[in-house]
């Protein structure tokens, strides 16, 4: 099974720093329509029976043109959503930023227990992150997931057979970047390529 990892397209909180994790969410910059207008051309070639969005609105946008080109309507599954900010919320300083990215690290270090401030435990990410997932490869053979930065690569680094938590410094998404994985959720998965790029 092939499946499919988009990130969203920019949105107004991408361009302002601002960790908006919250519903609805900030909507696409006009960039960030032209960027989601343009996955349709990089999939072209891609297989895609089914669609999956988090919701949060910038996902809807961003799976719109593809779902219209593949006559797909896009599926709302409520646990593919970013990574909880807490109280980070809105913030774009330094401290908030660090303070983000350092509760991921902690789960690959100390466990899964710790809490954003304010928000989810890497129990509560993975176990509804992994529910959604198992539900699109239930549900269709060529799933595309439109989903969030943090929540891609913090998911790919510990559930993909190939990749490391030492790989989490390469694994930079850009807005509509595209992340390919060959398996399923019983066997495993295993990283194709990331942003276009064969994974060695």
């Amino acid at each position: 099974m092939r499946l499919t990892l988009i990130r969203h397209g920019q949105t107004h909180s991408n361009v302002g720093r601002h960790l908006d994790t919250g519903v609805p969410g900030a909507d696409l910059t006009d960039l960030g329509r032209q960027q989601a207008a343009e996955l349709v051309n990089h999939l072209v070639d891609h297989e895609i029976d089914g669609i999956y969005v988090s919701r949060l609105v910038r996902t809807h946008q961003t799976a719109a043109p593809i779902a219209a080109v593949r006559g797909l309507t896009p599926v709302e599954l409520p646990g593919l959503h970013e990574i909880t900010a807490g109280d980070y919320e809105m913030r774009n300083d330094d401290d908030a930023m660090a303070g983000y990215f350092a509760t991921f690290k902690a789960w690959s270090v100390d466990g899964l227990h710790v809490r954003m401030p304010g928000g989810e435990d890497g129990t509560g990410f993975f176990a509804r992150y992994d529910a959604d997932v198992l539900r699109a490869s239930t549900e269709s053979t060529a799933p595309v997931i439109v989903s969030h930065g943090a929540a891609i690569v913090v998911w790919a680094v510990d559930r993909v057979k190939n990749v490391a938590h030492d790989d989490a410094v390469r694994l930079e998404l850009r807005n509509t970047g595209i992340v390919e994985l060959e398996g399923d959720p019983v066997d495993g998965w295993r990283l194709l390529r990331w942003q276009g790029e064969d994974w060695g």
